[in-house]
């Protein structure tokens, strides 16, 4: 019985709290429907600018680049001659040998029958600049370009004998005429090369002057190395 009473109190007290809120809601909506709004005034009005006048030179660019008559454009075309070619690549240095002592120096010269010169790296020889060699290649700069070449290809092979081609059979065997010899260079007395960086200067191979033989302090040596018998200029006392 105490229970029931309980539950029939709380039941009273939740329908006034749902009746609370029902006037509640029904006073703001009559706030809000009886609040007047305001209404924002227009912008004032800018009336737009007046048209200007039409000239002949507003509508000239018109006129001028139509599509169906090119020669009404004022702008002149200027065709401009191609460059000029570059200039062909010289003939590399012809290789001889390089010796590493401190460094690698190889011998080179401008044409087969120019004197030999010692040249190291980042120095030039005739319109060439050594930039690195090995036992394999070598490698140039010339002209702002980079030219790398097997050894095998700058060694002058001129005094070789060319070999005769195989003769296709018995009945058809002809003997290849011979290469005429290479006319002989004059031996004459020369005297000491140019001067390396080791001190001693290079032989010529067209120089008939006897080992020992002093000129200008340097004394002409005969000397063996692994390739055979060469020679150079030695300072004298030293």
């Amino acid at each position: 019985m105490l229970l029931d009473v309980v539950l029939a109190g709380l039941i009273a007290y939740a329908g006034w709290q749902v009746w609370q809120a029902d006037l509640r809601a029904k006073a703001r909506a009559a706030a809000m429907l009886g609040h007047k709004v305001k209404p924002t005034p227009a912008p004032p009005f800018t009336p737009l600018p007046a048209p200007k006048p039409v000239i002949a030179g507003g509508y000239a660019n018109i006129a001028q680049q139509t599509l169906f008559d090119k020669s009404r454009n004022p702008t002149v075309v200027v065709e401009l001659p191609p460059p000029p070619a570059p200039p062909p690549m010289p003939a590399l240095p012809v290789y001889h040998g390089q010796m590493n002592i401190g460094g690698p120096t190889v011998f080179l010269s401008q044409t087969a029958a120019s004197p030999h010169e010692a040249v190291h790296p980042g120095e030039k020889i005739g319109q060439f600049t050594l930039r690195d060699v090995n036992m394999d290649e070598i490698e140039f700069e010339w002209d702002g370009q980079t030219v790398r070449r097997k050894l095998d290809a700058l060694v002058d092979r001129g005094n070789q004998a060319p070999q005769a081609a195989a003769a296709p059979g018995p009945a058809a065997r002809t003997e290849a005429p011979q290469a005429a010899a290479p006319a002989p260079v004059a031996q004459r007395a020369i005297g000491p090369g140019a001067e390396t960086s080791f001190g001693f200067k290079l032989c010529d191979p067209n120089d008939n002057m006897p080992f020992g033989t002093v000129v200008d302090g340097f004394r002409k040596t005969q000397y063996t190395t692994p390739f055979g018998t060469s020679c150079r200029w030695d300072a004298v006392g030293r």
